[in-house]
């Protein structure tokens, strides 16, 4: 079903291929540099397992997994667990190099950060774009340095930016990962960062709800009661119908042509401390595609 502005990565990957094309999350066995004292400690407040609690090793391993769920042969290689383009040893380059000489595999993604885009990785990351198409997925959560600093993300805009532009220039697509919910953030401020990626040269976009986990620094703060959440944010987390609202305002204010690969997002049940009802994904994208489909209040969420 197609919504009015509303591209979603389904609808682009039957338009390329005719068909829906299924995900492997795939661990490189990469760390962060904003873990190791690189680029800063401790990672981002909200990460815990890299976003990675879902992957496998091995493209087969992944392949038998997900043909558990669902009838397919036909596969994109998502090197998804925290930064895959951190010090790249030979073991995750010979990783993705299979995966892109695969007959299965479709497309190549990678999970990375802005500024683990050096020469040698732009170098590789070409080599790698002449086997399939190449999409490189950066963590920017929001625009705001406010909330970059709150969150320890530990790289600036222009670096951002930059990245942005390598990429493009080796002809891969970038995915732009933001959070919806971060602690410093109104409604407002979230809608400028849709605003801000609206003008750059990017080819999607993940709209992510932020998830509060236990044995992350945010698990913590959320436990002891020490987050202040900005303006009419008096408590957190977002009610599944707050977060209809706002993931459906930054659908309709995202440009035509980007891709939106992502309107929610998936927790283990395990340690995730809020909000509880995110594990009902089924319900969730109901209601907001139940909420897109209503002309009254599309031609609203635009305000």
């Amino acid at each position: 079903m197609k919504f009015s502005r509303y591209y979603s990565v389904n609808e682009h990957l039957r338009e390329q291929f005719g068909k829906k094309i299924y995900k492997l999350a795939l661990n490189g066995g990469t760390t962060c540099p904003n873990r190791d004292g690189t680029a800063g400690f401790g990672g981002c407040i909200f990460c815990g397992e890299g976003s990675g609690t879902f992957a496998c090793s091995e493209t087969d391993d992944a392949i038998k997994k997900l043909r558990n769920k669902v009838d397919t042969d036909r596969y994109i290689a998502y090197f998804q667990s925290f930064t895959s383009t951190y010090k790249m040893d030979d073991s995750i380059r010979r990783r993705m190099i299979a995966a892109a000489s695969d007959d299965r595999i479709e497309i190549i993604s990678i999970a990375t950060r802005p500024d683990c885009l050096d020469e040698s990785v732009m170098d590789f990351l070409k080599n790698l774009s002449e086997y399939k198409p190449l999409w490189v997925e950066l963590g920017l959560q929001s625009m705001h340095k406010a909330t970059a600093d709150y969150i320890n993300r530990s790289y600036s805009l222009d670096v951002f930016e930059e990245a942005v532009a390598k990429l493009r220039n080796i002809g891969a697509d970038v995915i732009v990962h933001l959070i919806l919910g971060l602690p410093t953030e109104t409604e407002d401020d979230i809608i400028g960062t849709v605003r801000y990626i609206n003008g750059i040269d990017i080819q999607g976009v993940k709209y992510q709800l932020l998830h509060i986990m236990e044995g992350t620094r945010l698990g913590q703060m959320y436990t002891a009661g020490s987050i202040t959440w900005k303006e009419n944010r008096i408590e957190y987390p977002y009610s599944l119908e707050e977060y209809t609202d706002i993931v459906c305002r930054c659908i309709a204010h995202t440009r035509e042509d980007i891709v939106i690969h992502r309107i929610t997002g998936d927790a283990p049940r395990r340690n995730l401390l809020a909000p509880l009802w995110s594990t009902d994904k089924k319900r969730v994208l109901n209601m907001i595609h139940k909420k897109l489909e209503d002309k009254d209040i599309r031609q609203g969420m635009m305000k």
